[in-house]
Order: C-alpha cells, then sequence, then structure tokens
C-alpha cells in the first residue's frame, strides 16, 4: 500500500509511484509507435485508405468507459471488503483479549491465550499470501499447537480450533463461566467469519472472460484510434492517442491488481503493517511494551 502525503499538485502529475506507467509502458510505446505510423501513412493501411472519424469513437468510448468502471468497481469493493475483515479480526481480538483479562479467575495464566490471538492474524496472513504458515510465528504458539500448525492445510482454523479448547478447559475448570464463556465463543465465531470470507475473496477471481473481453476492447479501441484522429488534428495524433490509452490500460491495470488485494503489489493491503497493529494492541493489554510501528519505506510503500 502507498502511504504518503498528497504532493503538490504540480508535483503529482509527473510522480512515478502508484501512477502504474511501468506496468503499461511497453502498452504506451506500442500505441505510440503505431500512431506515429498511422500518421506517416496518412491513415492509409497498405493501399488503402481507412475512412473513419471521430464520431464512431465517441459512442464506443463512453460504452467502453461504464464498462471499464464497473470492473474498477468490482476489483475495488473485494479490496474493501477485504479490508473491513481485517478490520473485524482486529476488533474481535482485541475484545477477547480483554475479556480474557477481566472475565477469567485471577491467577490463571492467559497470555497463551492472547499470543493465540497474534498467531491466529499471523497465519491468517500467511496463509492468503501463499507464504510458510510458521513465518514470524516464532514464540506464539503452546507447544501441542505448533505441530498442528505446521501441519494443517488451514492454519489459522487450527488456532481457532485451540483457543476454543482453552476456554473450554478453563469452564470446565470452573475458572469462566459458561454464560461468559458462549459470549466469548461469538467473537471467535466472527474471527472464523472473517478468516471464511477472505479466503472467498482469494479462492474467488472475477471471471476470467470478463477481463478478455476488456482488454480486446481496449486495445482495439486504442488501435483504431489513430485512424479516426489523423485527418483531424495531424501531428497530434499519437499525443491523443497515447493520452487516452494511458487512461484506459492503467486502470485496467489497477483492476487487476487490487482484485486479488492480499499479495505484494504495490496497491495491495498492508497486511504486515496490519498484524503488527494487532500484534502491538495486544500486548499492549498485556502490560508489555509494544513493538514499534512499521513504515513505509524510501519508495513510501508499507507492506
Amino acid at each position: 500500500m502507498i502511504v504518503r502525503p498528497r504532493p503538490h499538485w504540480i508535483r503529482l502529475l509527473f510522480v512515478r509511484r502508484g501512477s502504474l506507467v511501468h506496468r503499461i509502458a511497453a502498452q504506451q510505446l506500442f500505441v505510440f509507435a503505431l500512431s506515429c505510423a498511422v500518421v506517416y501513412a496518412h491513415g492509409q493501411l497498405f493501399l488503402w485508405k481507412v475512412t473513419l472519424n471521430a464520431s464512431p469513437f465517441s459512442l464506443m468510448g463512453v460504452a467502453l468507459a461504464i464498462f471499464l468502471g464497473f470492473r474498477i468497481n468490482a476489483s475495488y469493493d473485494r479490496y474493501w471488503e477485504a479490508r473491513k475483515h481485517w478490520g473485524a479480526v482486529l476488533v474481535e481480538s482485541r475484545n477477547l483479549a480483554r475479556q480474557v483479562l477481566i472475565l477469567v479467575s485471577p491467577g490463571v495464566d492467559v497470555r497463551p491465550f492472547v499470543l493465540g490471538l497474534i498467531g491466529f492474524a499471523t497465519t491468517m496472513r500467511n496463509q492468503l499470501r501463499g507464504q510458510p504458515v510458521d513465518t514470524q510465528t516464532e514464540g506464539l504458539f503452546a507447544d501441542e499447537l505448533k505441530a498442528a500448525v505446521v501441519d494443517a492445510r488451514s492454519a489459522p482454523s487450527q488456532v481457532l480450533l485451540w483457543l476454543g479448547r482453552w476456554l473450554q478447559a478453563r469452564r470446565a475448570h470452573g475458572e469462566l463461566e459458561p454464560v461468559l464463556a458462549a459470549k466469548m465463543e461469538h467473537s471467535l465465531d466472527a474471527l472464523s467469519m472473517a478468516l471464511g470470507s477472505c479466503e472467498r475473496i482469494a479462492n474467488t477471481p472475477l471471471p476470467f472472460t470478463y477481463s478478455v473481453i476488456l482488454h480486446r476492447s481496449s486495445y482495439l479501441y486504442c488501435a483504431l484510434l489513430p485512424f479516426g484522429l489523423v485527418d483531424s488534428i495531424g501531428l497530434m495524433t499519437p499525443l491523443v492517442v497515447t493520452f487516452v490509452s494511458y487512461t484506459f490500460f492503467a486502470l485496467e491495470a489497477l483492476s487487476d491488481e487490487i482484485e486479488e488485494p492480499f499479495g505484494l503489489a504495490t496497491n495491495d493491503l498492508a497486511l504486515d503493517a496490519m498484524v503488527a497493529g494487532i500484534d502491538a494492541s495486544l500486548r499492549e493489554l498485556l502490560g508489555e511494551t509494544a513493538p514499534p510501528a512499521p513504515l513505509p519505506d524510501a519508495n513510501f510503500i508499507l507492506t
């Protein structure tokens, strides 16, 4: 995720980070070269004069813009839904940590339970990003949970199961009232819901055919546009076509990037920072010193 103050409007015109220029540079060069060739040939394709004007492109441009807007909205909806579920993980983890510190009988060591909540967020991030399940989990799990997590297909589910059994043990020993344990189970259910919802987003991409149609339409529009403009604006055709293609190609690239919001692309969610925030919040509830908050790198990227 790009985290930086908004630059001055002049600098914002020339900023490179976040503009996706590096991803669409080859497409832009192709469109510019094609436009220059059309201008040089005066709109002729071999010996045939392509009789196009700007009128059909106005109609096609509106339809393509609506289609592209729907695509970017669908991708951003997935991105924002994923962010809300991670917000729920933070809230429910804080609630469970606070409840276990207050409601469990004094003298019971609740630190393994709170660290298990941190471990749940960590393994959830690892699973969504396809990383090894034990990445950055040192010191978070009890001995009986470590082996189950490493061998599990869904490590976060194993952590939730262990947290539920920990509450069951406290209730069986009379260290937690049954009605209070049931209330805490609701928070565990909310964590499971957040995990399942994020898995749904990660495992259900937008239909591939939808992307193919949009990709072909954008390229065909930008490839034909120079023939429709060359007779009216002449030498300005490559500049105008390149600008129009930048809008279409950049929005397509952005929608493709945020469609799967759990990766390590520039505009994906900063899951490392979110897990670090959960870690800091819960350790503070335990009375421990929270680690420093992660900061963006030199390129303003927060992972």
